[in-house]
């Protein structure tokens, strides 16, 4: 069985316009095996993008995985991955509101936009995989508010963000839809191009001490009793 993680992520391929795998997916993917029960599981990945934790999913024996993004080049790009990889993943065009429709899974998975932006984010385009507004949580909240609806019992969500838009509350939202809790994983990384180009503006919100560059991701899980 083919397991994607940071030796073999490479066979990933992001199409024009659509963001590549970051060290988040990667995080999350090494996470997924020990963390989730993928073997057997109905899964959904949220905010897809090249579909790589989608791959993941179904690389680790998931028996039928369904991916959304809101940018149908992004699904394309996620469609050929599976393909070109030999997975099945059912990749469509979509939100939280289509992945509701289609509930409940017994493993969801999403690495979602998390960075703060200073406006809100419009449009399609390949800074809606990382744009999330003032506060970096216009999809996390959601998502952590609709989790227990999600996941059938005994199900788990993985989420993975940046410390920057509030691990906390990430927790407090989870909790207070009805599942248990905790985090599983954390790294620490240095900032990437677009942290780099927010940092000015992260200092000027007090969100961000003068001079730092770095950042934690987290994973968290929420799990369905």
């Amino acid at each position: 069985m083919t397991t994607i993680h940071r030796d073999t992520i490479s066979m990933v391929r992001a199409h024009p316009g659509v963001y590549a795998p970051q060290d988040d997916s990667r995080l999350l993917c090494e996470v997924m095996p020990v963390a989730a029960s993928p073997l057997g599981a109905r899964a959904l990945d949220l905010c897809t993008g090249t579909g790589v934790l989608a791959l993941q999913a179904a690389c680790l024996g998931a028996r039928e995985v369904l991916a959304y993004d809101l940018d149908a080049r992004a699904v394309a790009c996620a469609l050929d991955n599976a393909e070109r990889i030999g997975v099945g993943v059912d990749a469509r065009q979509g939100t939280l509101i289509d992945a509701l429709a289609e509930a409940p899974f017994d493993l969801v998975v999403s690495n979602p936009p998390y960075v703060p932006s200073p406006t809100a984010p419009e449009g399609r385009g390949v800074h809606r995989a990382w744009d999330a507004g003032a506060d970096g949580r216009i999809v996390l909240d959601p998502l952590c508010d609709n989790a227990f609806d999600l996941l059938t019992p005994g199900g788990t969500m993985l989420i993975v963000q940046s410390e920057f838009a509030g691990v906390d509350r990430t927790i407090e939202r989870l909790m207070r839809s009805g599942t248990t809790v905790d985090v599983v994983a954390r790294r620490r990384i240095a900032f990437g191009p677009v942290m780099h180009a927010r940092a000015e503006w992260l200092e000027a919100t007090g969100a961000l001490q003068p001079g730092r560059r770095s950042e934690e991701l987290v994973v968290v899980r929420a799990r369905r009793a």
